[in-house]
């Protein structure tokens, strides 16, 4: 069954704007679990704008579904990996001045340097994702050094389709079908995510390579509205039903 990964930073960054409490992550988490969440996203940032290292701690002790926790390739983040051991990490590009990550990781360009970041990764017991873009160059070398999943990135693909220029979108959508029956057929399983929205999920579910989805912001916007647990259920629902071949 096609996995929904559920991210809960901005619950985190609607928290830190007033310096308070609430709204908690970890209760965000437990009612995502609830909801039928296959896993807990969070991506703790080296300038800590959204999600805590005290999140992070008490995710890893509270939650029944699996923990991934997004992080930069430093040693800072490496250390507290190790500490935490959760059952997935993901490693992305990340720049202090961007509002969400922008782009993929370049695995190719840095090759050497990921590889023998990620080795004590594996060795502690987490599976090692990439978040990357669909070119060929970056699939192969995350292969090469040894991850278990590609992460491909879809925001291009929905800032595509939200600007409405459907040719352009059609192409990203086409290059990412590319790049997952490629990171397939190297041995990696294949995950996507980033922008994606009730609108937007369809083709990428439609993907047969593609085993999991991350998503958080378009669900936490949504839950303003109807409840994170009735967002999550649409959204699973309208998995499925495109996994399945059917309109929701």
């Amino acid at each position: 069954m096609l996995r929904l990964g559920v991210n809960i930073d901005h619950v985190a960054t609607v928290r830190n704007a007033r310096g308070t409490p609430w709204p908690d992550p970890l209760r965000a988490a437990l009612l995502a679990q609830e909801a039928g969440a296959d896993g807990i996203t969070a991506h703790l940032r080296e300038d800590r704008r959204h999600i805590s290292d005290a999140d992070i701690a008490r995710l890893s002790d509270r939650l029944h579904v699996p923990l991934n926790l997004e992080m930069a390739a430093t040693a800072e983040m490496q250390a507290i990996a190790l500490r935490h051991r959760p059952h997935a990490v993901c490693i992305v590009p990340e720049k202090r001045e961007e509002r969400t990550t922008e782009g993929g990781l370049d695995v190719a360009g840095d090759e050497q340097r990921l590889a023998e970041f990620i080795a004590p990764l594996r060795e502690a017991g987490s599976r090692v994702s990439l978040f990357i873009g669909h070119d060929p160059r970056q699939i192969e070398a995350a292969a090469r050094i040894g991850a278990a999943v590609v992460e491909l990135h879809t925001g291009a693909y929905c800032d595509l389709d939200t600007e409405g220029n459907h040719a352009a979108r059609d192409a990203e959508l086409a290059g990412l079908a590319e790049g997952a029956r490629l990171a397939a057929s190297l041995g990696l399983e294949v995950h996507a995510g980033h922008g994606l929205t009730f609108d937007t999920v369809g083709p990428i579910v439609a993907l047969p390579e593609v085993r999991e989805l991350n998503i958080g912001h378009f669900l936490i916007s949504e839950a303003l509205f109807v409840g994170l647990g009735p967002a999550i259920r649409e959204m699973r629902a309208r998995m499925d039903a495109a996994r399945a071949g059917m309109a929701p």
